[in-house]
């Protein structure tokens, strides 16, 4: 599967909180999680390398409407829902359409 619709994400952390939400949002790989699903063919989770508490999120998908389909559903809604507990601020978002890429870890 190619990813044919994609966002960043970035998220600011409360004040030291930066790893409680790392841990978290790399819980959004773990079975039954949206990140885990086979729609979803990106998910990279990254710190910025000047402030620990700002973390950054790639996702690339199927569809949007796979994307918007499986956020809607419990999981997705339960990790949104414990990832906004952490925030200091609004989280940032910049949709994409990918074009080409190389992702290895």
């Amino acid at each position: 599967m190619i990813a044919t619709y994609g966002f960043n994400a970035t998220l600011t952390a409360r004040l030291g909180m930066g790893d409680g939400l790392v841990d978290l949002l790399l819980t959004g790989l773990n079975e039954g999680s949206p990140g885990a699903s086979e729609h979803c063919v990106d998910y990279l989770v990254s710190r910025s390398a000047s402030d620990p508490d700002v973390v950054h999120v790639t996702e690339g998908w199927t569809s949007e409407e796979d994307h918007h389909r499986l956020f809607a559903g419990e999981a997705a809604q339960a990790l949104v829902a414990q990832i906004g507990g952490l925030l200091a601020k609004e989280p940032e978002y910049t949709d994409y359409v990918p074009v080409r890429g190389k992702a290895a870890f």
